[in-house]
This record gives structure tokens, sequence and C-alpha cells, in this order.
């Protein structure tokens, strides 16, 4: 697998570390902590926030440590390159989160997270990724991932973030602005409101239900004829392979056509081509 290419636009460091040095602030982590950071009173963490990030791309990560250690209470304590040793890393380095981004050599990303959800529940799990698709977010909330955040997400949004899932219940799913944008609706919190009625950091989604993105609202038979035009099946030959006839794939791609929002059977083709359907 080739190593992906850090975009320019991602997490732009410069302007945080010039505040910091304009008005004298150090650079050092603020607190040295033996992990499980606790939320004090106010809902509050007492000390800084312990994050292991796993992360192919050194430069991101050593941007991180100098904006979490300035702007935080955020100590990165240790980097890796892949999720091969996440388990064994994370009884070593004790982090109160992991930042995990999901498209790196080795294991799968979703299969590591759910598996130290099960050995070290006490863990929170964020992604941070530069890829938001309908089904890496499902297959995020599946895995008991605690957020999920796009590289390209303002950092004090990151920030916001991790601060809180280490607050919230364990069974919480944070989202950062992108990916809010990209769920067509959000379940209601305990409190009874609305995703029109969120602030922009009034993140969080309790488990009571996944968050709806568009490609959640497609029946399992419309996923299979949207994966077989991604990949670059006739109607035709979509009927086939199906035992169907071409009136009824025809019938399943308007009714994909309209849920998704989308005009044109190309646009459906490029659709599950980017989230990975055709790869299926």
């Amino acid at each position: 697998m080739s190593r992906k290419q850090t975009s320019p636009s991602t997490l732009d460091l410069a302007p945080t570390a010039l505040r910091a040095k304009k008005s004298g602030r150090a650079a050092t982590p603020r607190g040295q902590s033996g992990g499980n950071a606790q939320p004090g009173p106010g809902g509050v963490v007492s000390h800084a926030i312990r994050v292991l990030c796993v992360d192919d791309h050194a430069v991101l990560v050593e941007g991180l440590k100098v904006q979490f250690a300035i702007d935080a209470g955020i100590e990165v304590v240790g980097r890796l390159g892949s999720a091969v040793r996440l388990v064994e890393e994370v009884r070593r380095h004790r982090p109160d989160a992991v930042l995990l981004d999901i498209e790196m050599p080795g294991p799968d990303a979703f299969e590591m997270a759910d598996r130290l959800r099960h050995t070290l529940p006490e863990v929170r799990v964020i992604v941070l990724s530069a890829h938001i698709r309908d089904g890496f977010i499902s297959a995020a909330f599946t895995a008991g991932v605690s957020g999920y955040f796009a590289k390209t997400d303002e950092l004090e949004d990151i920030v916001g973030g991790i601060r809180e899932v280490m607050r919230g219940r364990a069974d919480g799913f944070v989202l950062g602005p992108k990916v809010r944008e990209r769920c067509r609706h959000l379940p209601t919190r305990a409190g009874g409101r609305t995703d029109s009625a969120m602030s922009r950091h009034d993140l969080t989604v309790m488990r009571t239900g996944a968050p709806l993105t568009l490609l959640a609202s497609l029946t399992p038979r419309e996923l299979e004829v949207l994966r077989l035009i991604g990949k670059g099946l006739s109607r035709t030959q979509i009927a086939a392979q199906l035992c169907r006839s071409v009136k009824t794939i025809d019938a399943h791609q308007d009714r994909m056509m309209k849920k998704l929002g989308i005009a044109a059977r190309a646009e459906l083709m490029r659709f599950a081509i980017r989230e990975g359907l055709a790869q299926a």
C-alpha cells in the first residue's frame, strides 16, 4: 500500500505557534499524569489528557504535539505508524485516549479499535482521518469509537472534541463539524434537542442510534445494486447477475438517486466509488 501524501490544508500549524511566541507562552506539556484522566469539578479534566497517536504521518503528529502542548493541556505520549501493536502499546504508554487514523498499512483500524474497546474499555478511541465516508462513520460507531474528526477540521474543534470525549459518557459518539455535515440526521440527545438546535461545539451523539448517513438510508438490495453500478456494470448486466428484471433495477436506481440527492447515473457511480463500494 502506498503511503498517503499529507494535504497542505491539513491542520495549519503555524498560526497558533506564532500566537504562542507573541504571548510568551511555553510550548511544554502541562501536567505529567499516569493516565486515565478523570473529569474534575465542573466536568473539567484535572490534568493533561494523555494521547497516543496512531498515524503514519510523522509530520502531522509532531505538529499536533506542538499545538496540544501550547493550547490544549493535551500531552502526546507516543506515536505508532500502524495499529499492529496497538493493544500492547496502549498498555505500555497508558494513554487516556487513542487518536487513530484509519487508512494505514497493517490491520484494519476498526477491528483494532473494537479489540481495544473489549481489552481496555477505559481508553477512549477517537478517529482522526482525511477520509469521511458513510461506511467509515458506521464502522467507527459499530466498533465503539468515541469520536470521529476530519484532519481538515479546525484545531479548536479537534481539541474541543477530545475534551468532550473525555468528559462525556463512555457510550457517547462525538462528531467533528465535517463529519456532522456528512450525516443527514443525528439522533436527539437526552435533553430532546434536535440537530438543528445544536451549536457548533455541541457534538455528542449518544448510542441510542447510529448517525444516519446517506448510505445508511439505502436498503440491502439498493446497496447491492449501487455496488455493481460502482463496478461499472450496465443495467442489463446487473439485472442478470441479481436475477431481476431491468425494470426492477431501474426502480432501485431511481429510489437511490432520490435518497442520495443524485441527478444522474454517472454521479451514482462516482458516489459508489468514493464510498469504497466498488472495491467490495
